[in-house]
């Protein structure tokens, strides 16, 4: 799991233009691979090839940078979910697409993901209580979209925060063992378990349902 910055540094004998973005960039890295705790500012000036206290010209502090990646993921995780079921009107297919969407991101961004899920507990006030605010949200509507296919008989799930906490798990492991090299393409992945999300939350088939 290379960073861009890291594999610029080296094609250019260590001598990476160093930005904003390419700090980030390698931050992004470490932090999957060996967590918050486990990565020393150290190790990010040596992946860019500089010493450690140039990284300020770029941060203020290591905190900085996990803040920074954690809230901005988990603010387009959201953006993402109310894009996906904008204008859908059958609740079982606003279920598959929001599925689809997280399950997509966690194959595409697998690092932030990983980061995410490790070490959101570690941001610091008061981006910590924004961030989980959006995660309860986000956690809230899709049982939401389950309670209300319940509700008009599209699904049949009996506990639906239940199903609701396995269908995002099971997501959220993507991040964990998917491979760009590997058999399936992360949209393939994520059809998948757009489908299984439906049939964990007891999806009605239309020739099943009273009167249809």
């Amino acid at each position: 799991m290379a960073s861009h910055a890291a594999q610029d540094a080296r094609s250019t004998g260590g001598r990476a233009t160093v930005s904003r973005g390419a700090v980030r960039d390698v931050a992004l890295t470490l932090f999957a691979e060996r967590g918050y705790h486990g990565t020393a500012l150290s190790q990010i000036a040596a992946e860019l090839g500089i010493r450690t206290p140039s990284l300020y010209n770029h941060m203020r502090a290591k905190q900085d940078l996990l803040s920074e990646i954690v809230l901005e993921t988990t603010e387009q995780v959201w953006l993402d979910y109310q894009a996906a079921v904008d204008g859908v009107e059958d609740v079982a297919e606003r279920l598959r697409q929001a599925i689809r969407t997280y399950a997509l991101r966690h194959a595409t961004h697998r690092r932030e993901a990983l980061i995410v899920n490790q070490d959101a507990g570690h941001v610091e006030e008061p981006a910590r209580s924004r961030v989980f605010e959006l995660r309860r949200s986000h956690e809230r509507a899709v049982r939401g979209l389950i309670e209300e296919g319940i509700a008009i008989g599209r699904f049949k799930e009996a506990t639906p925060s239940l199903a609701s906490f396995g269908i995002l798990e099971m997501c959220v492991s993507i991040a964990r063992w998917f491979s760009e090299d590997g058999v399936l393409s992360a949209e393939t992945v994520a059809d998948r378990y757009s489908e299984y999300a439906l049939r964990i939350s007891g999806l009605v088939e239309a020739e099943d349902r009273p009167g249809e």
